[in-house]
C-alpha cells in the first residue's frame, strides 16, 4: 500500500539532492565564466558598474599579458612555477610513499602519535616561520633561486601527503605485500611494483592536491624571489596598481595561469574521484 508513496518521496528527495547539486555548481562555476568573460572587456568597460555584460569584446588584456605590447613576458614566470610545482610534487611523492608505507601496511610503534606530528607541523601559520626562513635564504645566498621553493614546497606539502597516502594505503591487501615479498621481492620492488599499481588512485589524488598548493602559493615567492625565479602568481600580482585601470587584464591572467590547473584536473579527474573515495567504504 505505502510502496509507491515511499518510491514518490524518495524520487521527490532525489531530485533535490540533483537541484542542489546543480546550484552548488553554479555557484562554483559562474564566477569563473565572468572572469572569462571580464578577460575579454577593455577596461573601461570592465570598470562599469553595474558591468556590462553586452560590451565589445577585445583582446587586450591578453596582449598585454603575453608581452605583446611591450611589456614583460610570463613565460619565465610560468617555466618558473611548473618547474617548482612538478619537482616539490616529486619530491614529496617519494618520500610521503615509504612514509606511509611504514605507518599503514608496517606500522611503527606510536604510528598514531607520528601521524600527529605531522599534523602539528601545520599548526604553525606560514608567516610565522617566514623572517627565519628568509634570513636563512639570505645568508645562505639562496634568495631568488627557484630551487629554495622546490624545498619548501616539499616541506609544506609532505605532512598533508603523508596523512593522505597513509588512508589509502592502509586499504592495500596485506596478503599481496606478503606473497612478494615470499618471491624475495625487497622493500623498493614492493613499492614501485606492488603497493604503488595498487594505490595509484590515491597517489593521483595526492599529486594533484600536492601540485595545486604549490602552484598557488604566493607568500614564500613574493617575499624569497625577484627576477630570475619569479612565479606565476608573483607575475600576476604586478598587474595590480595603486592608480589607473587594471580589471580585465587581470583577469586575463588569472585566467591564463589557472589553465594548468584547470587541465590537470580535468585530465584526473576518475583518478581524484577514485582516490578521495578510497576507504570510504569498509
Amino acid at each position: 500500500m505505502n510502496a509507491p508513496r515511499t518510491t514518490f518521496v524518495v524520487r521527490i528527495r532525489r531530485s533535490g539532492l540533483g537541484v542542489l547539486a546543480w546550484l552548488a555548481a553554479l555557484a562554483f562555476a559562474l564566477p569563473l565564466a565572468w572572469m572569462g568573460l571580464t578577460s575579454f572587456h577593455s577596461e573601461q568597460d570592465a570598470a562599469t558598474n553595474p558591468p556590462s555584460v553586452a560590451a565589445p569584446l577585445t583582446l587586450d588584456g591578453y596582449r598585454e599579458f603575453f608581452g605583446l605590447d611591450g611589456g614583460a613576458s610570463p613565460w619565465p614566470a610560468l617555466i618558473n612555477s611548473t618547474v617548482a610545482s612538478l619537482a616539490s610534487t616529486l619530491l614529496v611523492l617519494l618520500l610521503a610513499l615509504p612514509a606511509a608505507y611504514a605507518l599503514s601496511i608496517r606500522p611503527v610503534k606510536k604510528w598514531t602519535d607520528v601521524l600527529f606530528f605531522f599534523l602539528s607541523t601545520k599548526m604553525l601559520p606560514v608567516v610565522a616561520g617566514l623572517l627565519p626562513i628568509y634570513l636563512f635564504a639570505k645568508n645562505a645566498g639562496l634568495l631568488d633561486n627557484i630551487w629554495l621553493l622546490v624545498l619548501l614546497y616539499t616541506s609544506m606539502n609532505l605532512p598533508i601527503a603523508v596523512w593522505m597516502m597513509q588512508s589509502f594505503l592502509a586499504e592495500v591487501p596485506v596478503a599481496v605485500i606478503e606473497a612478494a615479498r615470499v618471491d624475495g621481492a625487497r622493500l623498493p620492488t614492493v613499492l614501485g611494483r606492488v603497493v604503488a599499481p595498487i594505490a595509484l588512485p590515491g597517489i593521483a589524488a595526492t599529486a594533484l592536491i600536492c601540485f595545486i598548493f604549490s602552484w598557488n602559493e604566493l607568500l614564500f615567492a613574493r617575499v624569497l624571489t625577484g627576477v630570475v625565479a619569479q612565479t606565476a602568481p608573483v607575475f600576476l600580482t604586478g598587474f595590480i596598481t595603486s592608480q589607473g585601470l587594471f580589471l580585465a587584464k587581470v583577469c586575463a591572467a588569472s585566467l591564463v595561469i589557472s589553465l594548468p590547473v584547470l587541465a590537470a584536473g580535468f585530465a584526473a579527474q576518475d583518478k581524484l574521484v577514485q582516490g578521495l573515495s578510497l576507504g570510504a567504504v569498509k
